[in-house]
């Protein structure tokens, strides 16, 4: 039976980990090895809605903490300035897996020319605007957002709580392990100590200390989908520009540039194929359209891809260790929350004694969620057809989009049905249906059954669109609503008992 845990890293992915273990089954003890060598990337981080469902109902971390401590802003999608529309908008409230009671087809449909102010979070989105603000003022802050966070303000907010919650922390430099029958039976730290467990969380990023080093797991590589293996880096403090609701993705000579919003820093990337650029000339164009970068942008070097397995033994990758794809779609996070669940799950209903078929059941769900974002990700690229560069002549030759072939097929066949669900392998991520069909719809990837709207039906569809402009247009802005929830009397109704707001 597990008692004793230890979390070997003190990032998101090892504090978030730590802490769901404590929440969920308290009996155990948690430790986390924080590492000097295991820092913060510091790039800044988007996430998806899951995100805040895991912090605030899984993990009970009140909002107003959340809020204190971390500083985040809100995210209601991704802004895509991509393909040969310009622009498109990937919101987290569902556009186009969606149908109007009073129109004959669902919405994709009808946005073959026009795709905008499809529902009110992208009306929101084009408005500059966050929320819907209600009679008094205030914001209407819906669940259905995300947030922009600063990884060094997210973990330390994260250590804090994890040492109320009874998680120990323990500095110290990992230079080796211990392994028996089972796995691992402690590691050992520079200065001498030996930390002994039952189960390890190999939460150590890139390196993959245990799973990687001390394991050799076998790495599956994702690049015959995912191209891009490096990052030009280099934000610079925010001045007069607006706090945009969204996290904004732009095509680039052999990638594409991600720019995430904080308050008093613009968070700006160039994630970039090595095989069509050098370090230097990505730097280069990064600067020469961001101005207001750093001289001097640093270059981080990655692999897109994931271990076979991620649980072996009696160790369990989380985060980099385990696997990473380039932050197109802002996965990191969403895969740390979603697979921190399953494996509490695992756990307790294994009471605490996980036989091989549960662990095996384990690597295939964790195996099905890494195949569905590779080939998630590499749909954004084969149907970028705006750009004529070698690198976006390469990605529509040559991504292999083998895992979704009978989706694309259906696709090309039938156009953005909703029984096109049906052809997805698998459901392991947050994306589902309505992700796809942004991405095929976003880039005019083709399709024959057209539907020809008459007039009628044409003018019904532009009031529902000219509805959500004008709901948007009196909407609040981020600044404005960080004031609101910033405010001394600000109470958020989730975080407040059920008895006082009954008046008790």
């Amino acid at each position: 039976m597990i008692e004793n845990v230890i979390v070997l890293g003190a990032g998101s992915a090892g504090l978030i980990a730590a802490l769901s273990l404590k929440r969920k089954i308290p009996q155990l003890r948690v430790r986390v090895v924080r590492s000097p060598d295991i820092g913060v990337i510091g790039v800044g981080e988007g996430t998806t809605p899951n995100f805040p469902r895991h912090i605030f109902d899984y993990l009970g971390i009140p909002r107003k903490r959340f809020y204190e401590l971390a500083e985040p802003t809100w995210k209601l999608g991704i802004r895509f300035l991509w393909g040969e529309r310009g622009r498109f908008d990937y919101t987290f409230a569902p556009q186009l897996d969606s149908h109007w009671s009073d129109l004959p087809r669902p919405n994709g449909y009808y946005c073959d020319d026009d795709f905008a102010n499809v529902d009110i979070t992208s009306a929101l989105m084009r408005e500059g605007k966050v929320f819907q603000r209600q009679a008094n003022g205030a914001p209407d802050v819906q669940p259905w957002h995300a947030f922009h966070v600063e990884n060094k303000l997210f973990v330390d907010m994260l250590e804090t709580i994890a040492r109320e919650a009874g998680v120990q922390i323990v500095d110290g430099r990992v230079i080796g392990s211990d392994r028996g029958d089972k796995g691992i039976t402690a590691i050992h730290l520079e200065d001498g100590q030996r930390l002994e467990a039952d189960f390890f969380i190999d939460a150590s990023g890139f390196r993959s200390e245990l799973l990687g080093k001390a394991f050799n797991e076998p790495f599956n590589d994702f690049g015959n989908t995912l191209f891009c293996d490096r990052a030009v880096i280099g934000g610079w403090d925010r001045t007069n520009e607006p706090i945009l609701p969204y996290t904004t993705a732009e095509q680039m000579d052999a990638g594409w540039a991600w720019q995430i919003e904080h308050e008093r820093h613009i968070n700006r990337g160039y994630v970039f194929s090595s095989q069509f650029l050098t370090d230097d000339q990505a730097a280069e164009e990064f600067k020469r359209k961001n101005p207001k970068a750093p001289e001097a942008p640093r270059v981080v070097k990655f692999r897109s891809g994931a271990y076979k397995r991620m649980w072996v033994d009696n160790v369990v990758a989380i985060g980099n260790a385990g696997g990473f794809v380039e932050p197109l779609e802002a996965t990191a996070l969403m895969i740390v929350c979603s697979h921190c669940q399953t494996l509490v799950d695992f756990l307790l209903h294994s009471e605490l004694s996980p036989t091989d078929s549960f662990r095996d059941l384990y690597n295939e769900l964790t195996d099905r969620t890494w195949g569905d974002i590779r080939d998630f990700l590499g749909l954004h690229y084969k149907g970028n057809t705006a750009m004529d560069t070698p690198f976006w002549q390469h990605c529509r030759a040559d991504t292999d989009l083998s895992g979704i072939q009978g989706l694309i097929d259906f696709y090309e066949e039938n156009g953005p049905t909703g029984f096109c669900r049906y052809r997805i392998p698998s459901t392991q991520n947050d994306f589902g249906i309505e992700g796809y069909f942004v991405m095929l719809v976003g880039n005019r990837w083709p399709y024959k059954k057209r539907h020809k709207a008459g007039a009628g039906e044409k003018a019904t569809w532009e009031k529902h669109r000219s509805g959500n402009i004008a709901m948007a247009k009196r909407g609040i802005d981020v600044r404005e609503a960080l004031s609101y929830v910033r405010h001394p009397g600000w109470q958020w109704n989730a975080d407040v008992p059920q008895r006082q707001l009954a008046g008790v």
